[in-house]
Parts: C-alpha cells; sequence; structure tokens
C-alpha cells in the first residue's frame, strides 16, 4: 500500500492531462483530485508492527464480517500474527443520471465460500502485484472483464478484517468511458455483474441491521436490499462495511445510522485457520 500511495503523491493527475482519451466529467475530475488528496488512518508495515505496536495491540480485537482494521485491532500472538493481504475495487462512474455509482458483482453459486453473495471485484495479492491496486485491477479483469487501462487509481483506503482474517485493501479507481466496458463474467467466479449508487450506502433507505453476540459483546451488521433490472441483491458483511466507509469518504458525510463495532478479544492463538463466527 505505501509503494502505491507513493506513486499516486508522484504521478500525474491522469484525468487532467491534455488529450487525454480517458477525460471524463467535471464531476469525475473533482473526484479524483479530492480523493488523491485523501490519505488513510496511519498504517504500519507487516515490517513494523511488532517494533510500533507491541505495546497498543495486547488488547485490541477483531471483527466478525469485516470492519475497518484500526476499529479492529490484532491481539499479539508469540509467533507474531500476520494477515493474508487482498484487494478489491471500488469502481465508480458517473450514471445517466448523474449519480455516482459503484460496480458490484454476485459470485457464483458453485464457489465454496461466500456462494451467491454480493462482492467487490478483487481477491487475494499475486506475486506478481506492484501493489494493491495492481492486485484490485488484475483481480477485476480476471472477474468481469475490465480492462486495467480503463481504470484511472486514485486513493486506496484504510485495510479492512474479513471473518477469515484476511487484510482487504479497498482500492478507489474510477472508469471514465464506461460505454467502452462491456461486462464479461468469468463464470467459475460471478454470476452476475451489476452496479449501485454509492450514495446508497449513506442512507437509511432499503437498510436494516442485524444484532449479533459474540463472547458477551455485541455488535450490528447491516444489510442494504438493492432491486435492479428485475433482480433483487442483499449487499452486507464486509462489502456493506467497505461501501459505507468509501461512500462517507466521497460524499464527505457519516450516515444517519450506528455503525457499532464489535469490542470483543481475538482468541489468543491465532493461525490461518482461525475463523471469528
Amino acid at each position: 500500500m505505501i509503494s502505491l500511495l507513493r506513486r499516486l503523491s508522484t504521478s500525474p493527475p491522469l484525468l487532467m492531462e491534455p488529450g487525454n482519451s480517458c477525460v471524463g466529467s467535471q464531476r469525475l475530475l473533482a473526484l479524483a483530485q479530492q480523493l488523491r488528496l485523501y490519505k488513510p488512518p496511519p498504517f504500519s508495515s507487516d515490517d513494523d508492527i511488532e517494533e510500533q505496536r507491541n505495546e497498543e495491540i495486547a488488547h485490541k480485537v477483531v471483527s466478525q464480517v469485516g470492519f475497518a482494521e484500526s476499529n479492529t485491532p490484532i491481539a499479539q500472538d508469540p509467533e507474531r500474527f500476520t494477515p493474508r493481504r487482498a484487494a478489491v475495487l471500488l469502481c465508480l462512474f458517473e450514471g445517466d443520471a448523474g449519480d455516482l455509482r459503484v460496480i458490484l458483482t454476485k459470485r457464483s453459486s458453485k464457489l465454496s465460500t461466500h456462494s451467491g453473495e454480493v462482492a467487490l471485484p478483487g481477491g487475494k495479492t499475486e506475486e506478481g502485484d506492484k501493489d494493491d491496486g495492481d492486485t484490485a485491477t488484475r483481480e477485476a479483469k480476471e472477474e468481469i472483464g475490465l480492462d486495467p487501462s480503463l481504470v484511472n487509481v486514485v486513493t486506496v483506503l484504510e485495510p479492512f478484517l474479513s471473518k477469515h482474517l484476511l487484510r482487504v485493501v479497498p482500492v478507489i479507481g474510477i472508469l471514465n468511458e464506461k460505454e467502452a466496458f462491456k461486462a464479461s463474467p468469468n463464470p467459475a467466479e460471478v454470476e452476475a455483474v451489476f452496479d449501485a449508487p454509492l450514495e446508497m450506502f449513506i442512507k437509511d433507505e432499503n437498510r436494516r441491521s442485524e444484532e449479533r453476540e459474540w463472547m458477551g459483546s455485541k455488535y450490528l451488521i447491516h444489510f442494504f436490499d438493492y432491486e435492479t433490472k428485475n433482480n433483487k441483491y442483499i449487499i452486507w458483511g464486509l462489502t456493506a462495511g467497505i461501501l459505507i466507509r468509501a461512500a462517507s469518504i466521497v460524499y464527505k458525510r457519516s450516515p444517519p445510522f450506528v455503525e457499532q463495532n464489535p469490542i470483543y478479544k481475538v482468541p489468543r492463538v491465532v493461525d490461518r485457520n482461525t475463523t471469528i463466527l
């Protein structure tokens, strides 16, 4: 993530270059400039975690289905716990009505995990990826046929932790030529590709929540019901949490509902098989 932030801060603003064929609307230009100035909360690299957070992490927590990592810190493990890394792409574009929209997928019902659930395009980091932007755009191409050259990566958000203790980095990219993107979902991974208005994730309409409890602590999980082209989708958990955070940053306002993070501690021994249920 650090290398990506450095590249974003030193690269010329692609959307503003004269003659750039990807120049979009003034709203997208302004959004790109706004998001390039966004700085996620301070985040230490894996190599610095033990040294800088030795005292701090002893009493922190891990989320159930995806909360910002700053709200879900990791308890110290004798053998040092390092989460596996992944990235997801929040690909934003301007809809026909002038609203900001985000591309989402419905995972294949044949997958062994999270089958049939709504997700953002993305996946685990691979050896050849230069940064989180590379991971997110590579996975988006593999899953839905989105050419990385069509996506202008403008910023990354603070990492989230999944219930499988996977560190997920949200990458925000802007799609200026939406007509150039023709979805071609990989049937082995994706059942459907659709888009939704980003602003809906900081509104109370079509939202519900469930209170759950683990080890005596209560917290909320948010569900957003969405219908488009006679298809109904439920957006919840990690994906909903990331979209709530992204919408709050883009629109510069907090949601009118309580997010309520969990406050329980992670088990003493944490390894790759640990799952918070």
